[in-house]
């Protein structure tokens, strides 16, 4: 039975055009086992008057009161499927599910908060869990073997459409977005410069250096599908009632549990899923929109440099929160269509609030979690040459839409700095500033962050000041 539902891919064909894309045929063995699971058999309890008192509301006349195993075992009979409910004598106050299976009963410590569960499902009712525990334990058990290897050849990388989309998406991404590159630094008349020849190299010339590449995972979920779904890694059913399975939330691939660990990081965010803009993941955001950086960092940006690089106090003046807030909702609203303009904005104090708002709200902040101790570490070096090229090899753990992002913010923030006797804010000032919103620590420590306070605003005084040669 096994064997035959392995002539799966024949039939399928891989389109150049995803549009026309035709899913494989699916293999049916495992649809069919759990076709063929016993069905829940409810042995009822004939003495209701006397188990009224003790029985629980939430459950029915399955339940039977206190009851030994030997006398559940005797009740079930020898039908596979035939389930009761029981309080434990060895625990009172407990329930058990006993359930014949495999020509023995099985007893299961049964929990309820709402609903139903003697392990990760929950269930509306007792006779849904046993349903769905039937169903396992019946595939399980026939298919064991099968289940172990179902993952050792996976129709995924056949199938053509993701990896189609992978290819369009990294050319369309490759052409407009700078490569990190590899630089030394080095001291020359009190003037930090960098080596010319290391300078203007590209990560081609350095075969060490990781290529750039908008690798995301998937942003997978336990869910419910309704109806029969097959796995879109290994082609195989998903077998049970409830949390047959995860779902991307981002891109709508459904694998199994099982599969979601082998599944390459290549998800492509699908814009209908996507509900908002602001507190999005960054790499999320940029690659539903097929985008080297964030539409509202570049907008923010773009309107603050047309009108407000000389407004005094520019990033510390603080603008009215609910306009902020407007802007916000614009955003997540109507996207790269928002008006930010002066006709519907005009104090500039708003825009610069709403993009710290946006960089601020980030799930993982601009300068990720995991290289954030690196970057303390760099500003802690007292050798000024040895920091920066602590700073610059952080810079390069940066996955690239934050790299990009960052790189983009810095050129920004150093015209800023170029207008500074209108708006009084230098390097150090924007600093303060930007420190607590780019950099976050991975732990909410209310102490460790307040310590490392200075440290965070002497990365990105440092970032400001010798953007050209950091990235």
């Amino acid at each position: 039975m096994a064997a035959s539902s392995n002539s799966s891919l024949s039939g399928s064909s891989v389109s150049s055009d995803p549009e026309d894309y035709q899913p494989p045929i699916w293999k049916s063995y495992l649809y069919r086992l759990q076709q063929e699971a016993p069905r829940p058999k409810r042995m009822t309890c004939p003495q209701e008057v006397s188990t009224m008192e003790t029985r629980p509301k939430y459950y029915g006349r399955e339940f039977h009161g206190m009851l030994s195993r030997e006398s559940a075992d005797e009740l079930l009979g020898g039908a596979d499927g035939a389930y009761l409910v029981r309080e434990s004598q060895r625990q009172p106050g407990t329930h058990t599910l006993a359930l014949r299976f495999g020509h023995q009963t099985l007893n299961y410590r049964l929990f309820y908060d709402g609903k139903h569960f003697v392990g990760e499902k929950r269930f509306e009712t007792v006779h849904d869990l046993v349903t769905d525990g039937l169903i396992t334990l019946y595939i399980e058990t026939k298919a064991a073997e099968y289940i172990a290897k179902m993952t050792t050849n996976p129709i995924y990388e056949h199938l053509g459409y993701t990896s189609l989309l992978k290819d369009k998406m990294g050319h369309r991404l490759s052409r407009g977005r700078t490569e990190p590159r590899r630089v030394t630094f080095q001291r020359e008349d009190s003037k930090i410069t960098t080596s010319p020849l290391v300078r203007h190299s590209t990560l081609k010339d350095c075969p060490s250096e990781k290529q750039s590449s908008y690798d995301k995972i998937h942003n997978f979920k336990v869910h419910t599908f309704r109806g029969p779904h097959w796995c879109e890694y290994c082609a195989n059913f998903m077998w049970g009632l409830i949390a047959q399975g995860v779902h991307c939330s981002d891109c709508g691939l459904n694998v199994h549990k099982q599969c979601s660990k082998l599944v390459p990081s290549d998800c492509q965010p699908d814009l209908r899923r996507i509900k908002k803009v602001f507190s999005c993941d960054l790499t999320t955001l940029v690659k539903a929109h097929n985008t080297t950086r964030p539409m509202v960092v570049d907008m923010c940006i773009k309107e603050i440099e047309l009108r407000g690089l000389q407004s005094e106090g520019l990033y510390r003046v603080s603008g009215f929160s609910e306009h902020i807030e407007d802007v916000r909702l614009a955003f997540d609203r109507d996207g790269e269509k928002a008006d930010i303009s002066a006709n519907v904005y005009n104090d500039i104090n708003i825009i610069a609030g709403a993009l710290k708002l946006y960089l601020r709200d980030l799930p993982i902040p601009v300068i990720t979690f995991h290289v954030y101790s690196r970057f303390i570490q760099a500003a802690k070096i007292p050798n000024p040459d040895t920091r920066l090229e602590a700073i610059h090899e952080g810079l390069l753990q940066l996955p690239p839409a934050h790299y990009e992002t960052l790189r983009y913010l810095m050129m920004h923030l150093k015209k800023v700095t170029m207008f500074e006797k209108d708006n009084f804010m230098n390097s150090e000032n924007l600093g303060i500033v930007f420190g607590p919103t780019l950099m976050q620590p991975p732990e909410q420590n209310a102490l460790a962050t307040l310590n490392d306070m200075r440290h965070q605003k002497l990365i990105i005084q440092l970032l400001i000041e010798h953007e050209d040669v950091l990235f």
